[in-house]
């Protein structure tokens, strides 16, 4: 049988111990948050494999492999935490502006921005739903809208949608491959190419930030 991706299968026994010790309220209120602050509080920038695509997969082996964990109310939670992140990102960015998403002073975010700012201008509301699959994207997306004037009903229909299809289906991939032997192949081949292409960009993004930060002007010394 194939393995679980590594990233998934430590974070997937990590959730599973959590069940074990505290209960299944707590596994859930675990993922649910993850999922909101990857977005409202921009932890995705940082970790985006403990708030994405990783997480997602690996709960939904927990559901799959554990009675007390049922995968409806898991994957109806991660919608709701989902649009409810990018809609505290779309507010947040719409009172706040520009200058909110570049407090931190660091070439990578800005550079992260700019590039969700041009996805944004090219595709609009497409880039809302799509972007929930991209990690950076994910993060930046819902306070450039916010930014860019997007109707706020125009956003909450693109938010629901990229926020529902990208929670279910990637909890119900992790799922599918712990349940489904027929499914299992193409499951942990998805599951992979995803969460290694999460950790890849978190890795970099990480020392892109260091370097960045290293070699910026100390505000005092100016």
């Amino acid at each position: 049988m194939p393995a679980v991706p590594t990233s998934a299968q430590t974070l997937g026994d990590q959730l599973a111990g959590m069940i074990a010790d505290a209960g299944p309220v707590l596994f859930y209120l675990v993922v649910w948050g993850l999922v909101f602050c990857g977005t409202a509080l921009f932890v995705g920038v940082v970790v985006p494999f403990l708030t994405g695509d990783s997480l997602l997969f690996a709960a939904g082996i927990v559901a799959a492999t554990n009675d007390d964990v049922s995968i409806w109310v898991l994957c109806i939670g991660v919608a709701i935490a989902a649009i409810a992140g990018d809609q505290v990102g779309f507010v947040l960015g719409r009172r706040y502006g520009r200058p909110y998403l570049l407090r931190r002073r660091s070439r990578f975010v800005r550079a992260a921005v700019e590039r969700t700012e041009r996805l944004y201008e090219l595709f609009g509301w497409w880039s809302v739903v799509v972007g929930r699959y991209v990690p950076w994207v994910r993060v930046f997306v819902a306070p450039v809208a916010g930014i860019g004037g997007m109707a706020y009903w125009r956003f909450v229909t693109a938010n629901v949608v990229g926020a529902v299809t990208w929670g279910v289906l990637i909890t119900a991939v992790g799922y599918w491959a712990a349940t489904v032997p027929a499914t299992r192949p193409i499951a942990y081949a998805v599951a992979g190419v995803v969460i290694a292409a999460s950790v890849i960009a978190g890795v970099r993004a990480w020392r892109a930030d260091r370097r960045a930060r290293a070699t910026e002007p100390d505000p005092v010394a100016d």
